[in-house]
């Protein structure tokens, strides 16, 4: 069988999902795959799996930094959903039997306490939505092999999302810089990055925007207790079985994931 439909591709994704199982870049079996037609893909797979019984939460940013748009082609992050079953409780051990090769990134996170809906959002706007902030770490899974492939591939592929956990400090948006707040990653104890949130759209107020338009082209809104992942500070570090990768902000506390 060489045509490919939304629906092929939608269970194709689920099957490596569900069966561990990486593999090569649908866009090189169908060059037709175009950004448009992967986010019909991206919201199809969300239907099959709140047909089976997940429900939305949120949403995710992807490629929120300007040096990999750049390298993408793109001029603004990738959206993707987030559902009940992506959430990793705190001290839960990353579940890597049920995962391929996952990675983990942290994350400044947004819970929205009212409804926002593009176009002409701003980053004012967006900010005045929010309810609370917290400290994140997202855990990246692609169903591609070697986390290769080209922008349709991960948009369909939901931007890789699998796991996220949220840390247990929650802090009102007008009591820190969310520009300036500081995350020093570690992994085993060792610092091996730093940022700001400056890293994510230069605030990631600005990120929130930028979805929230970008979803309001689609007729989607973003709504109130949704939980949105602004996108990465760092790049993704790997973590190893019994491995210990921690997140220490300035104002919004630490927060934890270990390997399992």
């Amino acid at each position: 069988m060489t045509d490919w439909t939304i629906d092929r591709a939608v269970t194709e994704l689920l099957d490596r999902e569900a069966s561990r199982r990486d593999g090569g870049r649908i866009t090189e079996q169908w060059p037709a795959l175009d950004l448009a037609t992967a986010y019909e893909v991206q919201d199809a797979l969300l239907r099959r799996k709140v047909d089976s019984g997940e429900t939305v939460v949120g949403v995710k940013l992807g490629l929120t930094s300007k040096a990999k748009q750049d390298r993408m082609g793109i001029d603004s992050p990738l959206t993707a959903w987030l559902t009940d079953a992506m959430v990793l409780p705190a001290g839960v051990p990353v579940p890597a039997e049920e995962l391929i090769h996952p990675r983990v990134e942290p994350e400044i996170v947004f819970v929205l306490g009212e409804r926002l809906a593009g176009p002409g959002v701003t980053a004012a706007t967006a900010l005045s939505a929010v309810r609370s902030v917290y400290a994140g770490f997202e855990v990246i899974d692609s169903r591609y092999t070697d986390f290769s492939f080209a922008l349709p591939d991960v948009v369909a592929d939901n931007a890789s999302s699998s796991r996220f956990v949220l840390g247990g400090k929650s802090v009102s948006p007008g009591d820190l810089d969310l520009a300036l707040e500081a995350c020093l990653l570690r992994v085993g104890g060792t610092v091996v990055a730093s940022a700001t949130g400056a890293a994510v759209q230069g605030h990631p107020a600005e990120a929130l925007a930028l979805a929230a338009n970008a979803l309001g082209k689609r007729g989607i809104a973003l709504e109130p207790g949704w939980i949105v992942l602004t996108g990465g500070l760092t790049d993704a570090v790997f973590v190893e079985p019994g491995q210990e990768v921690s997140a220490e902000f300035t104002t919004l506390g630490a927060v934890t994931v270990t390997g399992g």
